[in-house]
């Protein structure tokens, strides 16, 4: 494909865009990792700032993002949306017109990162930001919202392939696992719709009552049904890692969170504290690679043996979101 084609494009979930135009990311990021440090793009950015919206708090994307425009030859400028005093629902301030076009002026691209916790009803941060998009003369990606986490999918990608190869006809194994954490739909979802794009087996497993986003959930099914793979939702833990390639073991927040809360969430997952991927069920795998998005939960979701084992990919995935987001800057915001 032609590359320039993705020269000011949003990216707010990688359904969004064409098979081949996140083969061009993946391929760009690879080659972009080989060359690290290299003169080849130290100035693809120059004298360009990309902008940080933070409604919520992070360790890997703040510093992968700052680091990836810096090795880009830019910038990457952190802000707090509660010291910007843009307009919300329960305070006055700027309309977000106004702010969207000032910044699409200063920026050459915008980031914002809002979950479910800075947000009324799930939907709400995935509304913002393709509303932000809409408004903006920039670029804006989604540095992880309530219902997707763009970046965080392609580097799972990318580090399942650097280890297996070519991944179409393998299965996936998206599993949750137990933790007090209560954590976002955003990653699951992502890498559900990612990888069934791209071609691979989904098997889904999770107890009774965690169902996902069912609109996910169809075009999970229907994006498997295109590639001719197979797709599966189990509720049988022991069962779900018979033969699998990747394990991705996660825990994600029960569909009532925000009726029941917090505390009330946290109280549901503890009866299933039993949901943990250890070694002994690694060995039901076809000798599979094990994905996290980080943090990971050690000794709740996953044991630190299968951590820091020979097959786990956490390390590699996390270094690899700097690799996708230097990618994706530099196809949609190089002059």
């Amino acid at each position: 494909m032609d590359v320039t084609e993705l020269r000011g494009r949003d990216l707010v979930c990688t359904q969004d865009w064409a098979v081949d135009e996140l083969e061009a990311v993946l391929d760009l990021a690879a080659r972009m990792k080989a060359r690290r440090y290299s003169d080849e793009d130290a100035e693809i950015l120059r004298h360009r700032t990309f902008m940080m919206m933070f409604y919520n708090s992070s360790l890997r994307t703040r510093q992968s993002f700052e680091a990836a425009a810096s090795e880009l030859g830019g910038h990457a400028q952190f802000l707090e949306p509660s010291k910007l005093r843009i307009k919300t629902k329960t305070s006055s301030g700027e309309v977000l017109r106004d702010t969207a076009k000032v910044m699409s002026r200063y920026a050459c691209g915008i980031g914002i990162r809002i979950l479910e916790d800075s947000v009324e009803a799930y939907g709400d941060g995935d509304a913002f930001l393709r509303e932000f998009a809409e408004l903006a003369d920039v670029p804006v990606v989604s540095m992880a919202h309530d219902k997707f986490h763009p970046c965080q999918g392609l580097a799972d990608v990318l580090g399942m392939r650097e280890r297996l190869g070519d991944t179409r006809g393998k299965t996936l194994l998206q599993i949750w696992g137990y933790s007090p954490m209560v954590r976002s739909w955003s990653s699951v979802q992502e890498s559900l719709l990612v990888n069934s794009r791209l071609g691979m087996n989904v098997r889904l497993a999770f107890p009774e009552g965690y169902d996902l986003d069912p609109d996910v959930i169809g075009r999970t099914k229907a994006n498997c049904d295109a590639a001719g793979v197979d797709f599966e939702i189990t509720h049988e833990q022991e069962e779900a890692y018979d033969g699998v390639d990747v394990v991705y073991s996660r825990h994600w927040m029960h569909p009532d969170r925000y009726r029941i809360g917090r505390e009330g969430d946290q109280k549901l997952a503890a009866e299933n504290r039993d949901w943990r991927t250890t070694m002994e069920r690694m060995s039901r795998t076809n000798d599979a690679v094990f994905v996290h998005p980080m943090p990971v939960d050690r000794g709740n979701e996953v044991d630190d043996d299968v951590c820091d084992s020979e097959r786990s990919l956490l390390y590699d995935i996390a270094e690899n979101r700097l690799h996708v987001q230097k990618a994706i800057m530099a196809l949609t915001m190089a002059g």
